[in-house]
């Protein structure tokens, strides 16, 4: 029986890494002719990635874990590489394509070295899109790529779009520009809910970027045909595009990921807070790994969410001090930025933290909407826990997510949908206020369609639904095509 290897190569951002490992072990757990290598990229800033990362491997016997050395020299960040970060990101990713291809190589020589019949032949890269680059690696090899996609269909309708508009006109957008007309999203998209990568420098970057998806032999795709049908049918029709294996939803319901001891009591007290609370009574307010507020509008949220009257649970985190890098913060003492007596107002109406365990909370009887930065891993959380999203973006895809999903999908309530983080907007309190109370609406149509999207979102990974068999698709490719080649 023929066994093969697959060879991952994540972007070391968790939305990324956390979604690619979580799809490496459905496929070990589908096909036991599979096994997984895993090439860990480390990340430029300190992150709890690479623990994650070793710790979903050293449960799964086949699938590796490889470090892959960063390079030398290491350069210092340019001076652009804040102001333009999905540059520099691709220039960073770059920036290992020898390391990355001395380690594929090895692992192909060991396997055709090996005539034993337990052999494991390399048949291919899955790489993240930020990390297309590697195309080269598998061609120099002549091994077929996968390209695995985190985000939604309507992104990847976006990012194939891109070269086929630069042909035809070279200029970054602005927002001023017309709205776009993009086989795959229902809507005209107005330039403002663009990633903001397309207009701060990073333009030729993402364009570089989606001219090699087509060079793929498949794209996987991080959603299902039930929740994405138009996008997803555009791909099938269009004559262009590779092969498209929607297997979503793709994320980690248990949170496997490691937890410190101070992080684990706040899991606690979160936890016991929610479990003595009635049945979908809960605003649950988070912003993703990047997101964070200035003390202006902390105290507009507070004000918000004291004039809803609706319990709440706040995951507070406050920007980096000037110099200490992009990640945000846990809030050491809210009672600097809050407003003067709220916790005194609101104590056991609402509770304030700074980490709070998304997954968990999300799961929670007591939770009943959440205030989100729409990150797609987020969205697709909470459809699958029927949890209604009020629609607060602020950076990467979010803008377009959180537009799609009110405009086209009809699955989220709109407060805005163009916030960009660190544009100096402030979101007003009686903005936040109606927001909050018409996410809480127990009656609301967009609740009714949250949760009988849950329901299909379930369906979508068990045998016989949508995503169950796609991924069946995709392990016959991959299985078919090593064959074919030996």
């Amino acid at each position: 029986m023929e066994k093969v290897r697959l060879v991952f190569i994540p972007a070391p951002r968790s939305g990324h890494l956390v979604s690619t490992l979580q799809f490496a072990k459905r496929l070990i757990a589908r096909e036991e002719r599979i096994s997984i290598t895993i090439l860990a990229i480390q990340s430029a800033s300190p992150t709890t990635l690479s623990s994650y990362a070793k710790s979903v491997a050293a449960s799964e016997p086949k699938i590796q874990l490889i470090d892959v050395p960063k390079p030398q020299p290491e350069h210092p960040p340019a001076q652009d590489s804040f102001k333009s970060p999905a540059k520099s990101f691709s220039l960073y990713i770059e920036s290992h394509l020898p390391n990355v291809k001395k380690i594929v190589t090895n692992l192909v020589s060991s396997s055709h070295a090996s005539e034993s019949l337990d052999s494991i032949h390399v048949a291919g890269l899955v790489v993240d899109f930020f990390c297309v680059s590697m195309i080269d690696v598998a061609k120099e090899l002549h091994l077929p790529t996968y390209l695995f996609m985190t985000n939604n269909a309507g992104y990847q309708a976006l990012m194939l779009h891109l070269p086929i508009r630069h042909k035809h006109n070279e200029v970054e957008p602005k927002d001023s520009d017309p709205e776009w007309l993009i086989s795959g999203i229902v809507h005209p998209v107005p330039p403002r809910v663009l990633p903001a990568a397309l207009t701060d420098g990073s333009y030729s970057a993402y364009v570089k970027v989606a001219s090699r998806f087509r060079e793929t032999r498949g794209i996987i795709a991080n959603t299902f045909v039930e929740l994405e049908t138009y996008a997803i049918n555009s791909f099938f029709h269009d004559g262009q595009t590779p092969p498209v294996y929607p297997v979503g939803p793709v994320i980690d319901l248990e949170d496997c990921q490691a937890h410190s001891n101070l992080e684990q009591a706040q899991r606690d007290k979160i936890i016991r807070w929610l479990d003595d609370l009635p049945q979908s009574s809960v605003v649950f307010l988070c912003f993703g790994s990047m997101g964070s507020f200035g003390a202006e509008q902390v105290k507009e949220i507070a004000v918000g969410l004291e004039q809803s009257g609706q319990r709440f649970l706040w995951a507070l985190r406050m920007p980096p001090p000037k110099g200490k890098g992009m990640m945000p913060i846990d809030c050491p003492n809210p009672e600097e930025v809050l407003p003067d007596g709220f916790l005194e107002r609101t104590h056991g109406k609402g509770l304030i933290c700074g980490w709070a365990p998304q997954v968990e909370v999300l799961a929670h009887k007591a939770t009943g909407g959440f205030v989100s930065h729409c990150g797609w891993n987020s969205i697709l959380e909470s459809l699958w826990h029927g949890v209604p999203i009020v629609t607060w973006p602020m950076y990467a895809e979010q803008q377009l997510n959180a537009f799609r999903m009110v405009k086209e999908l009809g699955l989220a309530l709109e407060m805005r949908l163009d916030y960009k983080k660190g544009g100096g907007e402030v979101v007003r309190a009686d903005e936040i206020e109606r927001a909050v109370v018409a996410v809480m609406d127990k009656e609301s149509e967009v609740r009714k369609k949250v949760k009988q999207m849950g329901e299909m979102t379930r369906k979508a990974v068990k045998d016989g639904g949508s995503s169950f068999a796609y991924v069946g698709r995709f392990i016959e490719d991959v299985i078919g095509n090593n064959c074919g080649s030996n």
